[in-house]
């Protein structure tokens, strides 16, 4: 059963040969692991042994790391599929298992560990939101040199990046927050998927399992309509929006809304769609996953709106992107 496992460990010093099988049992895929150790002919009268140690139970981090530790075991804390990120995922949980000890939530750990990565990412972020305040002061140069070749593609790209290395600015720089938080956000991932810690781990309110998706939907009021879409052939997995998955994606069209609007009609539209994008993809994650996200677009729209305004006092673009939205268009004449 998931999160449980039975193995067979030689002496540390003994030589052997293994080997590793994969296979299927009416379409349930298999993996077995075995060994042999090196021959032994007993004298006449003699003996032979073979010492092997049996590890059987659950896959807990502590007991795991208990027995690698004091049996000098090689490599007996891979029981555990911590990824290929192994270097970040065992650490992050070791940093949420020890606020939950401190604090006795899960979901809280993981709000105070988001705020450990904001700060150990500060600087990183300092440097790219100062970039994107020098972007916003320079909007008008930017917009002359479109206006003053506006049907020549690559003189344009050739003056921008000179503009760019002028002002010394990185247009890249805007994605990198984005990016530093990857690595984070596929760890904690891991950390909620295959460590038994984790499992039926409650929060507050309704999420009584941070491993496992939002259970409420929009789409039956929460709850109030006695009805599950889930049961909807095809489209009943889509219908399973969440509070939380909302509210992830409300922080995070809040945080589209601090920048200027692309002058792209096509990038405008890519960014308008991509919190919707994300809220529809993200309410199938666990509980715990979406909460991180949602606790971090809104650190990062603080964050943000402080470093933009004291870097080059660049105007938060938020309450006039919120207000175009409700403005009454004026009819044509």
């Amino acid at each position: 059963m998931p999160g449980t496992a039975a193995t067979l460990l030689p002496d540390t010093s003994a030589r052997l040969q293994a080997s590793f099988t994969a296979g299927t049992i009416n379409t349930l895929q298999t993996y077995q692991t075995a060994y042999v150790l090196d021959a032994q002919t007993p004298q006449p009268g003699g003996t032979a042994a073979a010492d092997a140690r049996l590890f059987a139970g659950a896959k807990e981090v502590t007991t795991i790391d208990a027995y690698a530790q004091q049996l000098k075991l090689n490599n007996f804390d891979k029981l555990i599929d911590w990824g290929y990120l192994y270097f970040i995922t065992k650490p992050m949980f070791k940093l949420i298992d020890y606020f939950y000890r401190l604090v006795g939530n899960f979901g809280v750990a993981i709000l105070i560990v988001t705020v450990l990565v904001k700060l150990l990412f500060f600087p990183l972020a300092n440097k790219a939101y100062a970039s994107m305040a020098k972007m916003k002061a320079l909007q008008p140069q930017m917009q002359g040199v479109r206006e003053r070749y506006p049907d020549d593609k690559v003189k344009q790209q050739q003056e921008m990046m000179e503009l760019y290395k002028k002002e010394k600015i990185n247009p890249l720089a805007g994605c990198l927050p984005i990016v530093i938080q990857i690595p984070v956000f596929f760890s904690l991932y891991k950390v909620l998927f295959i460590t038994i810690e984790m499992r039926h781990a409650p929060f507050f309110g309704w999420i009584k399992d941070l491993s496992a998706p939002d259970p409420t939907t929009v789409f039956n009021l929460f709850g109030l309509i006695p009805w599950d879409p889930s049961h909807l052939p095809l489209l009943g997995p889509f219908l399973m929006l969440g509070a939380w998955p909302l509210v992830m994606g409300f922080t995070m069209w809040l945080q589209m809304k601090l920048n200027p609007a692309p002058p792209d009609p096509t990038q405008k539209m890519m960014m308008d769609w991509m919190p919707v994008i994300f809220t529809f993809m993200l309410a199938s994650f666990s509980a715990g996953l979406v909460i991180y996200w949602a606790w971090n677009n809104l650190l990062s729209v603080i964050q943000q709106s402080i470093i933009m305004h004291k870097n080059g006092g660049a105007k938060i673009e938020l309450f006039d992107n919120l207000k175009s939205l409700f403005a009454r268009r004026k009819p044509q004449s």
